[in-house]
């Protein structure tokens, strides 16, 4: 694998334009995530988050498209393929919409969250693979008999944690989450947090998450950035801290 500058930033976008299905989603997107920072994509429904997130975070989606500007992950441009493209996504843990619910149906938890791991390494240490599932079982409080069943046989929250489980499994030096805390109650998003904060303290983790919940942005002592229309209206550090454009259109940097 391609060795990264640790200094290096997470995320570097300029004035990035992205399209899904067709038509143009979200433009004028610039901003920098460094190393063990932290920001949240807020805003109404259809601001074009999601995408945008998509985009960075190297998602299968033949109908994404990078229509203009520039943007860089882990130092790799977005825009290259191949290789580049695998890499990027090792350094990616990557949590989408619905993450929990779009479970591989056919594999079961240990499988499914083991699979990043086995779909980069030609030879996997299957005993040491086996230990890695169980730690990651455990720091989201589910039972390790878990690992033997199947995705149907669990809770919306239980399989929420297993797709957290899954995008942490490789230790990324970023992770993207789409509404990461969603279908969790209390006490287990306190441990989905903590497995955030403790991987972004300990090793410089990035953290991008996708979010309306003030809460979890303060927790994560995050900087926003509002999205409306497709558009950066605001960009602050925590959600009291937010400036507004008068203008929709004007792009904001951090």
């Amino acid at each position: 694998m391609q060795r990264r500058s640790a200094s290096a930033l997470a995320i570097s976008c300029d004035d990035l334009s992205v399209g899904h299905g067709g038509a143009r989603v979200a433009e004028g997107i610039t901003f920098r995530l460094a190393p063990g920072r932290a920001l949240a994509l807020m805003g109404p429904t259809g601001g074009g988050k999601s995408t945008v997130a998509a985009m960075l975070a190297g998602a299968d989606d033949p109908t994404l498209a990078l229509l203009g500007g520039t943007a860089q992950v882990a130092g790799i441009d977005v825009r290259k393929g191949g290789r580049a493209r695998r890499v990027r996504s090792y350094f990616t843990g990557y949590l989408p919409q619905r993450a929990g619910t779009d479970l591989p149906a056919r594999l079961t938890v240990g499988e499914t969250i083991g699979e990043p791991v086995t779909s980069r390494d030609r030879r996997v240490n299957q005993r040491a693979l086996s230990l890695q599932v169980a730690r990651l079982l455990d720091e989201f409080q589910l039972p390790l008999g878990a690992a033997a069943k199947y995705p149907y046989e669990l809770s919306s929250g239980m399989r929420q944690r297993v797709a957290l489980a899954r995008a942490l499994v490789l230790e990324p030096r970023l992770f993207i989450g789409d509404d990461p805390y969603a279908n969790l109650d209390v006490e287990v998003r306190l441990a989905a947090r903590d497995a955030l904060v403790r991987r972004r303290d300990e090793s410089g983790m990035a953290i991008l998450i996708v979010t309306n919940d003030a809460t979890a942005v303060d927790e994560l002592d995050a900087d926003v950035l509002v999205l409306r229309g497709g558009h950066p209206v605001g960009f602050g550090h925590g959600t009291s801290d937010v400036l507004w454009t008068p203008d929709e259109g004007t792009r904001l940097a951090s």
